[in-house]
């Protein structure tokens, strides 16, 4: 039975530093801290020092950060309407990068991949929705809430429509983070699978350990495609993050 659970030992939450101020109420610094707070470092510090040492002609490094922020730009440019939405770009920029620090880092051994947990996720998407919320309702007031009864429907099917719109809006903010964690645990599984299938062919010597070779190989292309998918996830989020924004800003 312990050999079934292994696969999940990766996610487990370890306090590294046990914090109890008072009583039961525990602010522990855990593993998943500690990478939450290296990536901000990393963000802070490193990649904030490279953004400012650009040059005429970029590296390799430099192009990335440009086509990072190219895409966030564009991305605002192609789903909120005029200038307004640019006063966001700080914010969707900023969670964008950090999203993708951490799911990279989660593919280092022996690290710990924060966004695998929904408790983060859900945190942060949590955040966002209430946020947009906040917005829209301040600026539309009690008319921020007509989406929940379609242009053209009969009044008579308000009783029917406006619960279902309304578990629909609320369950964004489930999905927006339920989305992340499922898509950045299933690869982490799935890759611990196929390595201690590899492994096990290799301990168990002769033709077997040849045939390892293949399981090995799909680890490798798995890596690769974790790191897209790292990207694409971090850019799925921020793109719902938009599309959410432009709704509280302009009603349909």
């Amino acid at each position: 039975m312990q050999k079934a659970y292994a696969f999940f030992d990766q996610f487990e939450i370890i306090r590294l530093l046990p914090i109890h101020p008072f009583g039961n109420f525990d602010i522990s610094i855990t593993n998943s801290t500690l990478f939450l707070l290296l990536a901000a470092l990393y963000f802070v510090f490193f990649y904030q020092t490279n953004l400012q040492n650009g040059t005429v002609v970029p590296g390799r490094y430099q192009s990335i950060i440009e086509i990072s922020y190219e895409t966030i730009h564009d991305m605002i440019k192609e789903n909120i309407p005029g200038r307004d939405g640019y006063r966001f770009f700080p914010f969707l920029y900023t969670i964008f990068i950090f999203i993708l620090i951490i799911n990279l880092f989660g593919l280092i051994p022996y690290t710990f991949t924060p966004t695998a947990h929904f408790a983060i996720t859900f945190g942060l998407s949590t955040s966002i929705f209430l946020a947009t919320v906040i917005m829209g309702f301040t600026n539309f007031k009690l008319d921020y809430f007509s989406f929940l009864m379609p242009n053209g429907a009969p009044m008579v099917m308000a009783w029917f429509l406006v619960p279902i719109e309304m578990i629909s809006h609320v369950a964004t903010a489930l999905t927006l983070g339920l989305r992340l964690a499922g898509n950045i645990t299933a690869g982490h599984l799935l890759f611990a699978i196929l390595s201690s299938f590899a492994w096990q062919m290799l301990m168990a010597g002769g033709m077997i350990a040849v045939a390892s070779l293949f399981p090995l190989v799909i680890c490798f292309a798995i890596t690769v495609l974790e790191m897209a998918v790292s990207a694409i996830q971090a850019y799925v989020f921020v793109l719902l993050t938009v599309i959410y924004l432009n709704n509280a800003m302009h009603l349909h």
